[in-house]
């Protein structure tokens, strides 16, 4: 079925749904930037600062799939518009965490509220592209995680050096206003509520997969399994890179910003680039060898801990991230290209689950190991050999049948 937008307004629409995703990120992120001068602020350790990390995580896990379903019945037009509203104020609200317990209790309330925010846009992507363009509209989606990664450390560090780190927070959290009428701008036009508020019942006559049926089927179980494999080398990016320039090669807190947007910018290409050619294949599914040069290239991160120098350690953990990010854009548009249309927010809801539950088991574990061996080395080798069975496993499994 081809999209009822005019190409343009389709493409529009897109990236203002991926410039959701960016905010999101900005307000998780602003953690991680200060982590070193939160963590010694509030006396907190390097295993409970993991298990900050994973809070999040863990509200994200369970918020996900009902965040799905609940995109799928009111539609991405006004859940999207809630959902910003509501994380933004969470976000702010970090400001006030005077330890770790207010902060995680907070972490907890963010991963909630942001749990609608990949299963909108993802539905939105989807109802507002073609099929043959899915594949780009996926790649460039998953550009705003890395988008809003990249532009939060030079933001956060610069507001924390002249204000504090409250300051901070407060002023990331301000972006999310910025998206607000960019999104009633087009979201809200007549033509393109008519084309994504469509009831999934008039887009398909077969009733609504339940969870545990969308769980089970072989396009969503690979996407899990394939997920799982690659959220933690981005997951360790996005939460310790921080911490890995100040501890490993003695970067001064205030100037980690200044080295962390290189692997977000790779991970863009990255996702970009195996989205295109996906889409340039013809083909409504993902060709496996895309998936084994993805893999490939998210390896790289085994070489981080041996690289000479600060920058050389970020552009192996780009070429790692460009690797994570091919392999996301690519799993995601294989599975929404096998799953039932009215299902394709609770599908993505689903897999963003799964990364939340790597985040929860991979924060803590290497938290702890760089606590106990006091070097990163041994956790950046074992996340490449991670990534090994779950990349097995989504080439082998039964794949189902593509479904327009």
């Amino acid at each position: 079925m081809s999209s009822p937008l005019p190409r343009r307004r389709a493409w529009i629409l897109t990236i203002v749904a991926t410039l959701t995703m960016a905010i999101s990120y900005v307000d998780r992120q602003t953690l991680a930037v200060l982590a070193p001068t939160v963590t010694r602020e509030l006396g907190i350790s390097e295993t409970r600062y993991g298990w900050l990390a994973g809070a999040f995580s863990l509200a994200y896990l369970v918020g996900a799939p009902l965040s799905g379903r609940f995109i799928d019945r009111v539609g991405a037009r006004r859940g999207l518009l809630w959902a910003v509203g509501l994380w933004s104020l969470v976000a702010a609200s970090h400001s006030l965490a005077g330890g770790f317990g207010s902060l995680f209790a907070l972490r907890i309330a963010l991963g909630f509220a942001e749990s609608p925010s990949f299963p909108g846009a993802a539905q939105t992507v989807h109802r507002a592209l073609p099929p043959g363009e899915r594949a780009r509209g996926f790649g460039v989606l998953f550009t705003g995680s890395s988008i809003g990664a990249a532009l939060v450390p030079p933001i956060a560090t610069a507001i924390a050096r002249r204000w504090g780190w409250q300051s901070a927070f407060l002023g990331t959290a301000a972006i999310g206003l910025l998206w607000v009428p960019l999104w009633i701008a087009t979201a809200y036009a007549p033509d393109v509520r008519r084309a994504i508020d469509t009831a999934p019942r008039e887009r398909s006559s077969a009733p609504p997969s339940s969870t545990w049926e969308l769980v089970s089927s072989p396009p969503v179980l690979r996407a899990i399994l394939l997920v799982i494999a690659s959220a933690p080398v981005i997951a360790f990016m996005l939460n310790w890179g921080a911490k890995y320039l100040v501890r490993a090669h003695g970067v001064a807190e205030g100037s980690v910003g200044a080295y962390l947007w290189l692997p977000p910018v790779l991970y863009d290409l990255g996702s970009i680039g195996f989205g295109d050619r996906a889409a340039r294949s013809g083909r409504l599914g993902t060709p496996p060898r895309l998936v084994v040069l993805a893999f490939v290239l998210a390896c790289s991160v085994t070489l981080v801990p041996f690289a000479m120098s600060a920058w050389g350690a970020m552009a192996l953990a780009g070429l790692a991230m460009a690797g994570g990010g091919g392999l996301f854009a690519l799993l995601t548009h294989d599975m929404l290209s096998r799953v039932p249309k009215d299902s394709v927010a609770l599908a993505g809801g689903i897999t963003a689950a799964a990364q939340s539950l790597a985040y929860i088991v991979a924060n803590p574990l290497i938290g702890r190991s760089v606590q106990r061996s006091g070097s990163y080395t041994a956790t950046l080798v074992m996340l490449g050999v991670w990534l090994i069975p779950g990349t097995v496993a989504w080439l082998t499994l039964r794949r189902g049948d593509p479904s327009r």
